[in-house]
């Protein structure tokens, strides 16, 4: 590629979000503009002739603040299995149950309290640990609720296997059970959850750990890049911490940016997808900004900088994802509050039938049906029913090209009332296009396609998107074949396009600065032609051919074909639709009508894009957010639900809570509908499993005891095992769900 940079022509007007370098570009974060009308599109455009939510688990005090991880349960669980059969076997309530002897040899009688000791300790120590916790914090919930459970089946098996208070709860395998079946449905659920917790880490890795300072500038420039010169040449390897605003640094081909600064030497194709999203270089020479963290390709440049540590645009943009972040919702899980009230109810329970049964005078049937009640009130059923239905939500996402990294995300989708789009490469495809072609009545019966013939042939050989656009079109014509044709002399023309000769024709491609700097006039027919393109927000480029303006060609930043129907069937979903873009406001305003959107933030810096946010949240509105770039990513942690383009930059994607595997705008109905699917089937295991409860304690109480009724404590613990199988089965009926793209 050409290291040539070519600047804006003078009066150009000029619109906020568009860096007045070239066509398509960003200016300090801001988002590539596209193709805007009033700009001359081929403003820096060279002749390139010949040649990338938390972390842990929501929730549970203590689990998810300690940040247990997956490969823990999932070894808890394991050993946890093993041990467990055992236990089970040498149970003898286990045994009167099943009807079989329990094997009988010297110490055979302690396998159960051991090896149970063992499981309530180690096995169990994640809900002990968590319930301490959330007591701690005046927040119970589930893991309360099983640190509660098991530590009363342990103390009461103890009892009867140390023949204290002649009690007969033998619950070794009910304990066994509860611990592998809790740890078995939070690996399910925490395997289900991925992480969420890198877009901070994410972006921390776009800057390098040093720095090439050229000898001899340190400190002597005032930061405005037009300090005195550039140094000795020499270079010396400095931490990022030691550099000043002042230093030159030289960024060599292929390294990262260092600071934010300008150039004040040479030129490059900079890589700014970290920043932008779009995966397109950009050509940065003497005199631009560059920012922090962007890559320069092919070429090594000089920059003076002008800011360092927290006052680069990578750090601000760090800063407002931690901010957004730290402001999320701390709301606890649909499982977790539903543990919650369980606890409060087996607790209230729990000491009514003490004191009723002890006030009738029977300690014995006090204490027994006591444990009974606070062991078999602990959530079996919400403990792992509410983990498969993530995990099968997650697992039929994932195939429908949905990842789903925070589960609290995936319930708040189905409360979601407005999805506020990014426009460029979202909503639009982030490049330009050609979408109309007009020829000049003098031009001797040009045809639209013979003018895209001249046009492409032209910049058949360029990689800036204005040329990719011209040659994609032409090839969509069959009549349009610019690889056939002959070029000759081709040269770049600085700031307003490129001119050659193609098969013996004089031919010139470029902007409003072209015709200005050729002095021509374009024909009062081609002018008429070309204001409904302006009025639309597209650029325009003529074609100059033996002198004369012939042709000219609109181009926008072309909308994805699908965006439409999406808009439409949020629509129908009940859903507004805004957007949100760095565009003028007529190019804005023109892709809104186009696709039906019911409100446009237009003209926004990437800085204030989490402000548009919080702006509609503040009207009362849920708000999921897509978006790709790096610019989105406060916006993405800003909102109830950030939804992130997988095609689009790491930190917006662990920004995210959900990420479209495609750039599909329609997978956005796949993930509210999946989100009200999978949150009808939590209410329904939630009102099967707590209604268990709501219904067996009373009856493990004794409350029909007058009428010669009570639950024993064995069978209330098997009915509690197989209202988990129910929840479960009910759960495998969410794999029935398919996409609605």
């Amino acid at each position: 590629m050409s290291a040539a940079h070519d600047h804006h022509a003078p009066g150009d007007d000029e619109q906020v979000g568009t860096d007045h370098s070239g066509l398509a570009t960003a200016d300090h974060g801001q988002e590539a503009a596209g193709v805007d009308a009033g700009h001359d599109p081929h403003a820096g455009h060279d002749a390139h002739a010949g040649q990338d939510a938390h972390a842990g688990h929501h929730g549970h005090g203590g689990h998810g603040g300690h940040g247990d991880h997956a490969a823990q349960f999932r070894d808890k669980f394991w050993v946890s299995l093993v041990v467990a059969v055992p236990v089970v076997a040498f149970s003898s309530m286990f045994a009167g149950l099943l009807g079989y002897d329990v094997p009988s040899f010297p110490g055979s009688e302690w396998i159960s309290p051991v090896l149970g000791t063992f499981l309530f300790a180690w096995g169990g120590w994640p809900f002990l640990s968590g319930g301490v916790a959330e007591a701690r914090a005046k927040q119970p919930g589930m893991m309360l609720l099983i640190a509660m459970a098991i530590t009363v089946a342990f103390v009461a098996s103890w009892a009867t296997t140390l023949g204290i208070g002649g009690l007969d709860l033998d619950f070794w395998w009910e304990l066994a059970l509860l611990v592998v079946i809790m740890l078995l449905g939070h690996w399910i659920e925490m395997r289900a959850l991925g992480a969420a917790s890198g877009a901070l880490d994410a972006l921390a890795a776009l800057l390098p750990d040093t720095a090439d300072r050229v000898d001899g500038t340190s400190g002597t420039d005032s930061g405005d890049g037009t300090g005195p010169g550039t140094g000795s040449g020499a270079t010396t390897e400095v931490a990022l911490a030691d550099l000043v605003a002042g230093d030159v640094v030289l960024v060599r081909s292929g390294a990262r940016v260092p600071a934010d600064g300008v150039v004040v030497d040479g030129s490059a194709e900079m890589d700014e997808s970290m920043i932008t999203g779009e995966s397109r270089t950009v050509a940065r020479g003497e005199g631009d900004r560059v920012v922090a963290g962007t890559v320069a390709t092919d070429g090594a440049l000089r920059v003076r900088v002008t800011a360092v540590g927290d006052e680069t645009a990578l750090a601000g943009i760090r800063r407002l994802v931690a901010e957004a972040q730290a402001s999320s919702s701390r709301a606890q899980a649909l499982a977790d509050r539903a543990a919650a009230l369980l606890f409060w109810f087996a607790s209230g329970a729990g000491v009514v039938t003490f004191v009723v049964w002890l006030l009738l005078g029977d300690l014995d049937q006090a204490i027994t049906r006591t444990v009974t009640v606070l062991v078999i009130a602990c959530p079996h059923a919400l403990g792992l029913a509410i983990p498969l239905v993530i995990a099968i939500s997650t697992e039929r996402a994932a195939r429908a090209g949905v990842l789903v990294k925070d589960r609290l995300a995936l319930e708040r989708m189905r409360t979601v009332d407005t999805v506020l789009f990014d426009k460029t490469g979202t909503l639009t495809k982030g490049e330009p296009g050609v979408t109309d072609v007009a020829t000049a009545s003098s031009s001797g019966g040009l045809t639209g396609d013979e003018a895209l013939r001249l046009a492409a042939a032209a910049e058949r050989d360029s990689e800036h998107p204005v040329a990719r656009a011209l040659v994609r079109a032409a090839a969509a014509e069959a009549a349009a074949a610019p690889q056939e044709a002959r070029v000759e002399s081709f040269r770049s023309l600085t700031g307003s396009g490129v001119s050659a000769r193609v098969d013996g024709v004089d031919v010139a491609v470029g902007g409003p600065g072209l015709l200005r700097d050729l002095a021509l006039e374009a024909p009062a027919d081609l002018a008429a032609a070309t204001e409904p393109w302006r009025g639309d927000g597209a650029a325009v480029l003529w074609l100059v051919r033996s002198g004369g303006v012939v042709a000219a060609f609109a181009l926008r930043d072309e909308v994805r074909p699908e965006s439409a129907e999406a808009v439409r069937r949020l629509h129908d979903a009940g859903v507004r639709v805004a957007m949100v873009t760095g565009d003028a406001r007529q190019v804005a305003d023109s892709v809104a009508r186009e696709l039906g959107i019911d409100e446009v933030f237009a003209e926004v810096r990437p800085d204030e894009k989490d402000a548009r946010v919080a702006e509609l949240q503040q009207r009362g509105q849920r708000v999921a957010m897509v978006g790709d770039g790096v610019n989105d990513a406060p916006a993405l942690a800003r909102a109830d639900v950030g939804i992130a383009i997988g095609a689009g930059t790491d930190v917006a994607v662990e920004s995210a809570g959900v990420v479209l595997a495609s750039s599909d705008p329609r997978a956005v109905l796949s993930v509210i509908s999946l989100s009200r699917v999978g949150y009808r089937k939590m209410i329904q295991n939630l009102v099967w499993g707590a209604g268990y409860n709501v219904l067996s304690v009373p009856l493990a109480a004794g409350v029909l005891a007058p009428v010669g009724f009570v639950l024993s404590p064995a069978a209330g613990a098997v009915l509690m095992s197989l209202s988990t199988v129910i929840v479960a089965l009910n759960a495998q009926l969410l794999r029935r769900w398919r996409p609605a793209a």
